[in-house]
């Protein structure tokens, strides 16, 4: 399996984005301020908490997070209940939000559960190879020479 570079290419984070987005469009126009802003801050720190933890470095501070994450797409099932509740979502768009909701939930735990059983420590233990700035200057001037004396 390939090492992934970025939070970016994880399924659980785009799909959290797309909560997150969802999220923001159907409650755009509310007039409730708080309900908005409790389910918003809820439906960011899904994909804020998965994009921080990769950033991390740690096996350890990535799992947690990923958990801080999938507790963060139960918050924001909660409030979509309560959204139904009081009127202001429809039948149609809470099932959307509310089944988005929930594979990103299965997502984050399904993920945390592989990087539990991985044998990587994280990128923190990760023995980085540094940059030669005279291979770099010379790959660019020369790159046939520097292919013959650098591999």
């Amino acid at each position: 399996m390939a090492t992934i570079q970025r939070f970016e290419d994880l399924i659980c984070w785009q799909k959290s984005r797309e909560l997150a987005k969802g999220i923001y469009k159907a409650f755009q126009r509310s007039a409730d301020y708080g309900s908005r802003d409790q389910i918003q801050r809820a439906a960011v720190s899904v994909v804020s908490n998965i994009a921080e933890g990769f950033e991390r470095g740690t096996k350890q501070e990535f799992i947690n997070y990923l958990y801080i994450a999938k507790g963060s797409a139960g918050e924001v099932r909660a409030q979509l209940y309560v959204a139904l509740d009081v009127g202001y979502l429809n039948m149609e768009m809470f099932k959307s939000l509310n089944n988005l909701a929930q594979e990103c939930s299965r997502l984050i735990q399904s993920f945390a559960e592989k990087i539990k059983t991985g044998s990587r420590s994280g990128t923190q233990f990760k023995a980085i190879k540094k940059s030669d700035d005279i291979q770099e200057v010379f790959k660019q001037a020369n790159p046939e020479l520097h292919k013959k004396l650098f591999g």
